[in-house]
């Protein structure tokens, strides 16, 4: 009976991983329709992005609640674990964002696509620098495959946008340097919050709370000049919003509950698989709601990320046994 306990406990936690990415995929594959559908032109994008924010951390609140651990929460919670755990890896990702604003604008789609999808490795790079977690060679051969994936797909979705600028030190300096920096950030922030929850045993509900916490802090910090903010004091917070712009913002604050969860019980790199197999379903949602044919590009991707998430499931990093 003892043997085949953590065989079971292997099972729940496998079967848990499978659940939250599955409905994690269908969040970020219907994301993009449902905001295209009930988000309005006239919305402020930082009203939308706070009001998202806001929704997490009272989603997160209730489902702590729900656990019963305010009680552990209050003995345990101090403001440096806080900004160690939370606070650092949303000031990345707010760096990292800007960056990748910056870049998009000076590159082509082509070149983007594929040095943005460098994060992956970045991703498990700095899992195994910080955790000591490896990858085999064949994950690493599925890496590849999903970053070859990744990039038909982003392809395919920017085609028709090119560069706005041809001069090679504007491309360098605020194109290819830019979005390279972004994607070593993005590993990092990745690996930081796979730290927090499985070794400091921060639970995904409370980073979830404390990192929508900062990041609304960066992002009102930024309206203080930015155009969204000229436009939020001049026609106010909920400008362009009706009663249906609510349904894309709890759809994303959901999203954001599940992706702790997977960083939480699969780590960032599987995270990775599931927003490059997310391009699939948005695809296979507009060709079934829009009538928006899957691009050559789509079609080719398809069996990549298929293959690749199959080989990185069936051939993880073993230690090899010394020889006695």
């Amino acid at each position: 009976m003892a043997a085949t306990k953590p065989k079971a406990s292997q099972t729940t936690s496998n079967s848990r991983v499978w659940f939250y990415s599955s409905l994690l995929t269908l969040q970020y594959g219907a994301q993009p329709l449902i905001s295209k559908r009930f988000v309005r032109r006239e919305v402020i994008v930082t009203s939308s992005v706070l009001a998202c924010e806001i929704a997490k951390v009272i989603c997160a609140l209730v489902l702590i609640a729900r656990e019963g651990g305010f009680r552990r929460l209050f003995k345990e919670w101090t403001l440096v674990g806080s900004l160690t755990a939370s606070g650092l890896p949303a000031a990345i990702y707010a760096l990292q964002n800007s960056l990748l604003q910056i870049s998009y604008k000076n590159l082509d789609s082509l070149t983007f696509s594929m040095l943005n999808q460098t994060k992956l490795f970045f991703t498990a790079l700095f899992t195994y620098i910080i955790l000591g977690q490896r990858q085999s060679i064949q994950q690493i051969g599925a890496l590849f495959l999903l970053i070859m994936a990744a990039v038909l797909l982003s392809i395919g979705e920017s085609s028709g946008k090119g560069s706005t600028s041809s001069e090679p030190d504007q491309i360098l300096f605020y194109g290819i340097i830019p979005v390279l920096v972004a994607s070593v950030l993005s590993g990092l922030a990745s690996a930081l919050c796979q730290w927090a929850s499985q070794v400091k045993k921060h639970t995904s509900y409370l980073m979830t709370v404390e990192m929508s916490i900062v990041g609304s802090l960066c992002l009102l910090a930024s309206t203080y000049k930015s155009p969204d903010g000229e436009a939020i004091r001049k026609h106010g917070f909920l400008y362009g919003w009706t009663p249906l712009t609510l349904i894309p913002v709890m759809f994303n604050a959901v999203g954001g509950i599940l992706v702790g969860l997977v960083t939480s019980y699969a780590g960032g790199v599987r995270k990775g698989f599931v927003i490059v197999s997310a391009l699939l379903v948005t695809a296979l949602l507009q060709f079934i709601f829009d009538g928006k044919a899957p691009s050559l590009y789509c079609l080719v991707a398809f069996p990549l990320v298929i293959s690749s998430i199959s080989i990185y499931q069936k051939y993880p990093y073993r230690i090899k046994k010394k020889e006695s």
